[in-house]
Formats: C-alpha cells, sequence, structure tokens
C-alpha cells in the first residue's frame, strides 16, 4: 500500500520546546512517510504562520523530495493554509487534522465516528463564521465558488449537522448511563485506566482483565472506552481502559469525546500509566499534562495512583534518579511493568485501598428461599466469603468494601437477620 510523503514544520519562538518528535510519531500512525522537516523561530506570521521567505524554501524542499503534504505542528488559521497551499502547491494540513486523520483510521464504534465527526465540524465552524463575515464585508467574494448566498448555506448547513450530531450522541450517553446505574446498582467499584497515548494501557487492562484488545497499533490504539471485571480478595471491581492524553489536545476533540472521558470523570479511582523508561523531561511533561487534562475534565478530585510502567527496561540507578525526581509531582507512585507482570498484585492492592476501606463482617440468617437467593448473588459479588449452614440458619463472614457491607448489612436486617459480629476494618499491611 502506497503511503503519502510528507514534510513537517514547527514555527516556535527561542523559548519555546521542539515538537517535531512528537510530530513525527502522530504523522507515522496516520501512515505518513516522513520525507523532511523543517523549523523557524520567530513570531508568527499572519499570512503564512513561517516567514515568507521560509514558505518559499518549502516550497523548494516540496519539490526537491516529491512531498505530497506539509503537515504544520501550529495551529493554522483558513487565510494561512489557503496561502501557504498556493505556495508550496500540495495540500497543507496542521496538527488538529492530523489528529483527526489518527481518530478516523482508528475508530471502530458509531459513536466514535459521531465524536470525530462532531469535532471536526466544530472545527471548521468558526472558520466558516470568518468566511461568512469576510464575504458580508466584501472583501472575499463567495468561498469555494459558492456567491455569498451559497457561503450562508454552507456555515448554517455546518451548525445543522452539529445539532444533529449532537442529539445522536446524546441518544447513545443516555445509553451508556443506563449501563454504568446497572454497574453502580452491581456494587462493583468502577476503576478507570488513563494516561498519555503509548504509555501501555491497553497492554495493563489485557493483563489484568484476560482481555484481548488490540495493542501495538501506535499512539490513540482505544478510542472506545471498554470495562471488564477484575477480581481481588477484598472482591471485585470493574475497570475501563479510556482514550489517551496528548499534549495540546484540542478542545473540540474533549469536547467532541465527552461522553467516552465521562468514564474517567464518575470512577471511584483512577490507575494513571506512565512510560517510565522516557526521558527524564518526557516524563515529567507527560506526567504534567496527564494531571492538566484530568482536571480540565472534572476528575482532579479522584483518587489516583500513579503506575510507573516499563521499569524492566531500566536499570536500579536509573529508576531511583527518575523516581526521586518525579516524587512529588506523581500522586502515589508505584513501580511496575504490566509485559513481564512485575508489581502487579502491589498495584492492585493499592487502588483497593483507594477506593475505600475494607470491612468484615459476621451475620446470621434465617435459611429462606429469600436468603438463599442473597447468598448467591453475593458469591457473585465477594471473594472473601464463607458460609455455614447450622440449625435452619447460615452464618455468612465476608469480607468487602465498606460501601457493599454496609449494604449487606441492611439487607440481612429485612431479610430478619442479625449483625453477629459488626464491621471490623482490615488491616492495610
Amino acid at each position: 500500500m502506497k503511503t503519502i510523503k510528507a514534510i513537517l514544520v514547527q514555527r516556535r519562538k527561542n523559548y519555546e520546546r521542539s515538537n517535531i518528535a512528537e510530530l513525527k510519531s502522530l504523522a507515522e500512525a496516520a501512515g505518513y512517510t516522513i520525507a523532511g522537516q523543517m523549523e523557524q523561530m520567530r513570531p508568527q506570521d499572519g499570512g503564512f504562520q513561517i516567514g515568507r521567505g521560509k514558505a518559499v524554501e518549502l516550497a523548494e524542499l516540496v519539490k526537491e523530495v516529491n512531498a505530497e503534504r506539509v503537515i504544520f505542528d501550529n495551529e493554522l488559521k483558513p487565510r494561512q493554509s489557503s496561502n501557504l497551499a498556493k505556495v508550496v502547491e500540495v495540500e497543507v494540513i496542521d496538527r488538529f487534522q492530523l489528529i483527526l486523520e489518527i481518530f478516523s483510521k482508528r475508530a471502530s464504534t458509531k459513536e466514535a465516528h459521531q465524536q470525530i465527526r462532531l469535532a471536526r465540524l466544530r472545527h471548521q465552524l468558526p472558520r466558516a463564521r470568518e468566511m461568512v463575515r469576510h464575504t458580508r464585508m466584501g472583501e472575499r467574494p463567495g468561498y469555494l465558488g459558492l456567491g455569498t448566498h451559497g457561503v450562508d448555506v454552507y456555515y448554517d448547513e455546518i451548525k445543522r449537522q452539529i445539532h444533529t450530531i449532537r442529539r445522536e450522541l446524546k441518544q447513545i450517553r443516555t445509553q451508556r448511563s443506563l449501563h454504568r446505574v446497572r454497574r453502580t446498582n452491581s456494587g462493583f467499584p468502577l476503576i478507570s485506566l488513563a494516561g498519555y497515548t503509548s504509555a501501555g494501557k491497553t497492554t495493563l487492562f489485557n493483563i489484568l482483565t484476560g482481555a484481548n484488545k488490540s495493542v501495538n497499533l501506535g499512539i490513540f490504539t482505544t478510542l472506545t472506552t471498554t470495562t471488564r471485571s477484575i477480581d481481588l480478595n477484598v472482591g471485585r471491581m470493574l475497570i475501563t481502559d479510556t482514550v489517551g492524553f496528548i499534549d495540546r489536545l484540542p478542545l473540540a476533540l474533549i469536547e467532541a469525546f465527552h461522553s467516552t472521558l465521562e468514564e474517567t470523570i464518575l470512577s471511584d479511582a483512577i490507575i494513571l500509566l506512565v512510560d517510565f523508561h522516557e526521558s527524564l523531561d518526557e516524563i515529567k511533561r507527560k506526567l504534567s499534562c496527564s494531571l492538566e487534562i484530568l482536571n480540565e475534565i472534572g476528575a482532579g478530585g479522584i483518587p489516583i495512583v500513579t503506575a510507573l510502567n516499563k521499569i524492566d527496561l531500566l536499570t536500579q540507578n536509573e529508576l531511583d534518579e527518575r523516581l526521586k525526581n518525579i516524587m512529588e509531582l506523581a500522586p502515589n507512585p508505584i513501580l511496575i511493568s504490566a509485559i513481564k507482570g512485575i508489581n502487579l498484585e502491589e498495584l492492585k492492592h493499592k487502588i483497593s485501598k483507594k477506593v475505600g476501606d475494607v470491612l468484615t463482617i459476621i451475620v446470621s440468617l434465617p435459611l429462606t428461599k429469600e436468603s438463599l437467593s442473597f447468598i448467591s448473588e453475593l458469591h457473585s459479588k465477594v471473594n472473601s466469603i464463607k458460609t455455614v449452614y447450622k440449625n435452619e440458619k447460615v452464618i455468612i463472614k465476608l469480607t468487602a468494601f465498606r460501601w457493599l457491607v454496609e449494604g449487606v448489612e441492611r439487607k440481612v436486617k429485612r431479610l430478619n437477620g442479625k449483625v453477629v459480629t459488626g464491621l471490623q476494618p482490615v488491616s492495610s499491611t
């Protein structure tokens, strides 16, 4: 399959970091072959983003390497995209459009496809509004040959499509809410796997749950949340694999994927995965970015355990140095290797403590049909449970999360049973 040759461009100020390496990863994930790259340190040019002379230089590079597309790390205004395309004579896109291309390739559900359409239309709307403004002022006699009336129709059509997609996504969100209510009623706590894209979330998800989600697809393997159960000594939890974060994630994408990110907002605890094999600067940047996005989407107050992944690729000295430098930044850090299974039991224990207190209770129930049904239900929810049948009664000892134990206590009373031994905290050692 033929790939498209592209040139990468970033315009930045001299105190700003280069994003070319991450842009290259994004472009390769979208299927491009990188034929060249160009950086310029200067203030933004209103007409071309880069300087006009640099735009001519870029056109020469395009011809030299036979590039078919130019990809800017910077956000391009409609005027800049149009001016650049005229000079370089190939299509010019920016980082946002590149990310949308990746999302389109990865999307596997109707919801994901609609979310991507919504993000694309929201990105087009202010540009269409600008076209309308210029056309009415007589500065641009129409757009794409549409004429003044055509531009108005184009703008109204974008608004209509946005309204339609939002209505469809609202229906999908309603269905998701019903599933979430059923999960909540089941008494299982919900854990979200979050983190920068390519940190290894899906690999960890597969190992913890026994699932076989696709991995090694590059950036943004996961676009649609997947939830599975995992068993712990104190009971069962539900764990959700979520869409990966990325620096400067466009607001239109965050808003479009709100129903997907909502799983993180409503979780009881978060495992924040970090690729600990990267350079210290990258670790800090991506960890800070992930924490900022969690705050932006309203998940800042949820308990977090930071899983520092891929430690099997580091020496002890490298581990010690990295850990010392991120201790203040990373909430509740733990060193793990998902692929090697290192410290995963410790991770489960740590996240259990963040979800809530673990308590033990002993109750007695009359031996009735309702009691037997209740006991069967408990066995499906709690791993640590013992039952003893004696003289038309059943004695139950169980250890589980506080809210589940408290629910058991209330149900026992409704079934005319009694609490033999009250709620007792379980040692966290």
